[in-house]
């Protein structure tokens, strides 16, 4: 018998690091209010991550989908962010059926590299990392395609994925936060050669917000 939705919310839990009301600071939906979901769980090490706090999945409180939507749906932007960590490690089909249900749009920042993209999205920013591979399953998928910019080397980096998205997947560089000096006047003279790119910054930390 297949379970109804109240039924699906009340069984199946998440570990969720935090949740917060705040603005999209990056990529297409810049500027947006949006609720942030950050689950648990990584395994990808970037080394400038600024949320290592996010790896240890055990050390985060696990969290009904009922709680987790019924929160979400108390704030006004109805857009949904759902990040980490590495969210795609975990199921998250019935996260995104609640939240739909629940009238909320559905986005979610991936690296890609889990073997399966579960839950349905209205928009997936892809986001890849040298330290792992992605599966080339989300190569399709991506709506958008964020790469961070470290050193120089990265342009040639991402145009590697940008040659296997597809044609209408969004296309941004974005200054690693602690190398923006030296790293955004190269992206600038690069998107002003290569204008198929976009410059993503992220805004929240200048406006000193979540």
């Amino acid at each position: 018998m297949t379970q109804n939705l109240a039924t699906i919310e009340q069984t199946f839990t998440l570990p969720v690091m935090e949740a917060f009301y705040t603005l999209q600071g990056e990529g297409f939906y810049q500027g947006r209010a949006a609720y942030f979901i950050r689950l648990g769980g990584c395994d990808v090490g970037c080394h400038w991550c600024d949320v290592k706090d996010s790896w240890d999945v055990n050390a985060h409180p696990q969290q009904a989908i009922e709680s987790i939507v019924s929160e979400a749906a108390q704030h006004e932007g109805r857009l949904v962010v759902v990040t980490g960590g590495e969210p795609l490690m975990h199921p998250l089909d019935e996260l995104t059926t609640a939240l739909h249900a629940a009238g909320l749009q559905t986005n979610i920042e991936t690296s890609g590299v889990c073997q399966e993209v579960s839950g349905a999205w209205d928009w997936i920013c892809f986001s890849p990392k040298k330290f792992k591979s992605p599966n080339p399953d989300i190569y399709p998928k991506a709506n958008e395609l964020k790469v961070i910019i470290f050193n120089q080397s990265d342009f040639e980096w991402a145009e590697s994925f940008a040659s296997v998205v597809s044609p209408d997947c969004m296309l941004y560089l974005q200054p690693e936060w602690s190398r923006m000096e030296q790293m955004l006047p190269l992206i600038i003279d690069y998107i002003k050669t290569n204008p198929k790119w976009r410059v993503s910054l992220q805004v929240h930390k200048f406006m000193n917000i979540p």
